[in-house]
């Protein structure tokens, strides 16, 4: 098996973890955070760079403090850095993990991509095809220079997901449901990998849930890329007041007991997905990590895909 291949093929049919917690823990607690994941069974740990700690920087924490855990970037944003230094960088997380690095690339957003960082966002599927181009072609003259970690790209739209297939070893869709994920099989090909992002409220309260769905999605609806995915899944401008319409939280937000988030952990394999990082909603967005959710959402871990 190829080195590049070799975390992909760990997860395939496994359930991970994706979360904003390790950039709301002290830098010397984000190890034993990722221990505490490690050790309730989920095959990965996703997190994202957007306001918080720098991608590679947070990826070497995770990676430190776990022995089998794979760690991923969900995603990197290809402004944050150029493409030497997502290269060299991916490499060395790689080398020192044992292979256990797998590098989410994603255009980010133009807001935050002119707003926050100051940069003049470009073409979508052109940027990312042509930082791709150059990531292959740059070899840092490291150690490590022979390593290497597999890329996927943040894919939504039909371009990007060909591109995902093309040039990387597969698409981190999120925000996305089943039929989108069955959509993306089939514009991604049988081989290529596909790992999707599930928002999950561990409660039967529908008060709880409408609210802290809205939380999540205030983040997001607002946002183009997000935005045009939907209309292809048949959501319109009505959905995308903030926080979401009812309609797009129920798609997007899976709620309840176990048994019927499992159901919709289930349904993205079934469509297509080889791996589901689950995002647990808990009762402080921004607070503590919602340990008691993740140790009760581990047992979906267990269960054979």
């Amino acid at each position: 098996m190829d080195r590049t291949e070799a975390p992909l093929h760990k997860l395939r049919r496994t359930v991970g973890l994706w979360t904003f917690a390790a950039d709301l823990v002290h830098p010397r607690d984000a190890g034993a955070l990722a221990a505490t994941v490690e050790a309730l069974g989920y095959s990965a740990l996703w997190f994202p760079e957007a306001v918080g700690r720098e991608a590679f920087t947070s990826a070497m924490l995770l990676l430190q403090g776990t022995e089998s855990l794979i760690v991923g970037t969900g995603i990197a944003s290809i402004y944050a850095r150029d493409p030497f230094s997502t290269s060299s960088a991916a490499r060395t997380l790689a080398a020192v993990s044992n292979n256990r690095f797998v590098c989410g690339l994603g255009v980010s957003h133009q807001p935050s991509v002119e707003g926050f960082r100051g940069q003049t966002y470009g073409p979508p599927v052109a940027s990312m095809e042509a930082y791709l181009d150059a990531l292959v072609a740059l070899v840092p003259g490291s150690a490590e220079r022979h390593a290497e970690a597999p890329f996927l790209l943040a894919a939504l739209g039909p371009k990007m997901l060909e591109l995902a297939a093309t040039k990387t070893s597969g698409a981190l869709p999120y925000l996305v449901t089943p039929a989108h994920t069955a959509a993306a099989r089939a514009t991604l090909g049988a081989d290529a990998f596909l790992a999707v992002e599930q928002a999950v409220v561990l409660s039967k309260d529908l008060d709880e849930v409408a609210a802290r769905r809205r939380q999540h999605l205030s983040i997001y609806t607002s946002l183009p890329n997000y935005q045009n995915n939907w209309r292809r899944l048949g959501f319109s401008d009505e959905d995308f007041v903030p926080g979401g319409s009812d309609r797009l939280g129920e798609a997007l937000v899976a709620h309840g007991d176990l048994e019927t988030i499992d159901a919709r952990v289930q349904a993205h394999f079934d469509a297509g997905a080889d791996h589901v990082c689950v995002q647990v909603l808990g009762a402080e967005p921004f607070g503590p990590p919602p340990l008691d959710d993740w140790t009760a959402i581990a047992a979906l871990t267990e269960v054979q895909r």
